[in-house]
Formats: structure tokens, sequence, C-alpha cells
């Protein structure tokens, strides 16, 4: 009995200072990335580009997922400060907010996934569909979706007793519940992941396409070539495409562990497990959690890395140009 309390506690201990120690960097180094990347994508040159309004979206998302889940996470695993335990209608909101704002996060990256499939391929027709204003009835429309989606959670969340003197801010048993699990099992687990595999493929697939196709050089009056006037924004549109790769590549990675957690729980649900495997469980799923959160906060790092668009405006702004 002491070894299991033993083990138990050092569980406890370890995720206490993960989010201790790595919640607050976590947010420092994830607010200055969102901050310079909406102030390189809001730039004129790159906002008339939809891949752009994609990017603004999902920043927004991540910077306020950031305030609605990491800080309220950290203040709770690491600093025993449970503010959504002591008032219903902060418990309802924060939920909500914490759950909407994660799938509008990756929503938005599969829908700019979606655009450079369609900016990327060959067929002229389906590349004049890549435009601002299709970006901004997409971006409204499963903002609005995912909204009313989650409505419900603003009326069942509920404060709920886990053990003796402890108490956490979730769905209680029932449709709710089961309703949501099955969502984050298929929406979160599968379904988002595997639509940006898709698109991502099929978008690289048609860049090869367009490699393989010539550029005709066109003749000036006085016999000297010129650049075909497409060939920049073709660049700067394969640009988009690897700061979008690598943020796709980012979010499957680091969701991973997590989605395989609430897979195993999900088809374990109704196993009897003992206290120190409960434990074990809960441990493995809060450090799942702050992994999942890496990837909303290094989008700028590696975006600095691979673009050198982005790399020269991020300098401009340090250089205050």
């Amino acid at each position: 009995m002491s070894s299991a309390t033993n083990y138990i506690l050092f569980l406890k201990s370890i995720t206490k200072y993960l989010y201790q120690i790595g919640g607050p960097i976590l947010m420092c180094v994830g607010s200055i990335s969102c901050i310079l990347s909406l102030i390189v994508f809001t730039k004129k040159a790159l906002r008339k580009n939809p891949c752009s309004i994609y990017f603004i979206s999902y920043n927004i998302a991540n910077f306020i997922l950031m305030y609605s889940s990491i800080f309220t996470v950290t203040l709770s695993a690491g600093y025993g400060v449970s503010p959504s335990t002591y008032n219903l209608a902060f418990c309802r909101y924060n939920l909500y907010m914490a759950i909407l704002i994660d799938i509008l996060s990756s929503s938005y990256l599969v829908l700019a996934s979606i655009d450079r499939m369609l900016v990327t391929s060959v067929n002229v027709r389906v590349r004049q569909r890549s435009t601002r204003r299709i970006a901004y009835i997409s971006i409204i429309s499963i903002t609005i979706f995912w909204i009313l989606f989650h409505s419900h959670i603003l009326f069942s969340a509920a404060i709920i007793q886990a053990a003796p003197n402890t108490f956490v801010c979730n769905l209680p048993p029932g449709p709710d519940l089961i309703l949501h699990s099955y969502y984050s099992l298929i929406v979160k687990a599968i379904l988002i992941p595997l639509l940006m595999i898709i698109f991502g493929v099929v978008a690289l697939k048609n860049i090869r396409r367009l490699r393989s196709v010539a550029a005709a050089p066109v003749l000036t009056n006085t016999g000297t070539t010129v650049k075909n006037q497409s060939q920049s924004s073709h660049a700067k549109d394969r640009q988009f495409c690897l700061m979008l790769f690598i943020d796709i590549t980012a979010y499957i990675i680091f969701s991973s562990m997590l989605s395989a957690i609430n897979m195993y729980q999900q088809i374990t649900q109704y196993n009897v497990k003992s206290s120190s495997q409960t434990q074990f469980e809960l441990f493995l799923k809060t450090t799942a959690v702050f992994i999942n959160y890496i990837s909303i906060c290094i989008g700028c790092y590696t975006n600095i890395y691979i673009s050198k668009t982005f790399r020269n405006n991020i300098k401009d702004i340090i250089l205050c140009r």
C-alpha cells in the first residue's frame, strides 16, 4: 500500500513540476511566436494571398488557446489553483472555449491545406478557386459550425467530485460525455489528421507536376527574354506550402500521443482499473496534453527556418524597417 502511494505521489510531482516550469515557458515562447506570425502575415505584401488569411486565423486561435487552455491547465496542474472548480459559470465558459478553440485551430490548418491543394493544381480553373473571398467564407462558416456544435457544453458542463476533496470541471456522465468521447476519437484523433495528410499529399504531388512543366520564356520587342510573370507568385505559393506542411507535420507528431491515449481510454473505459493504473493513465494524459500544446507554440520559429520570405520579414520587424 505504501509503495503504491509513493508511486502515485511520484507521478503527481512529475506532473506538477512539468507544468510549473514548462507551462510558463510554453506560454512565453508561444505568445511571441503568435504575435510575430500575425505581424508578418498581416503585412500588405502577404495578406493578399488567401493562405495568409488561414494563417492569420490559425495564429489568432492559437493565441486564444494559450490563455484559455494552457494558462488554466498550468494553474491547475502546476500550482494547484483551479478557478473553474469554484465557479460553475466560469467552468462552463472555460471548458467551452478550450474545446472550441482547439478544434478551430486544427480546422483552419485543414482549410489551408485545401487551399494549397487548389492553388498548386495544374488546372487553371481549379487554381482560380483559391481566392480571398472563398477563404473568408470558409473561415466564417467553419467557425459558426463549431460554435453551434459545441454550444451544449455551455449548459451541460458541471463541477464533478472525482475523488475525496478533488473536484474537476468536466461533462457529467451521460449523453453529452458519450458524444464528446466519440467526437474526440473520430474527429480529433482520426478525421482531422487524415484530412491534413490527404490534402497535403495531393498538394505535394501537384507541386511536382508544376515543376515538371517548364515555364515558357516570353520574348520582348527587343528580342530578349523575360521571366514568366507567374513565377514569383508560384515561388511565394511554394513557400506558403512549405510552412503549411511543417505546421501539419508538427500538429500530427505532437498530437499523436494524446490521440493514442484517447483511443485507449475509449476502448478500456468499462475495464476495472486499480488506483495506480488510473493515476498512471492520468499522468500520461496530462503529459500528452502538454506535448500537444508544443505544436501551437513553435510555428514562427519553424517558419523562420524554412521560409526566406518569412525570415526577411522577421528581420525587418526586429530592425524596425
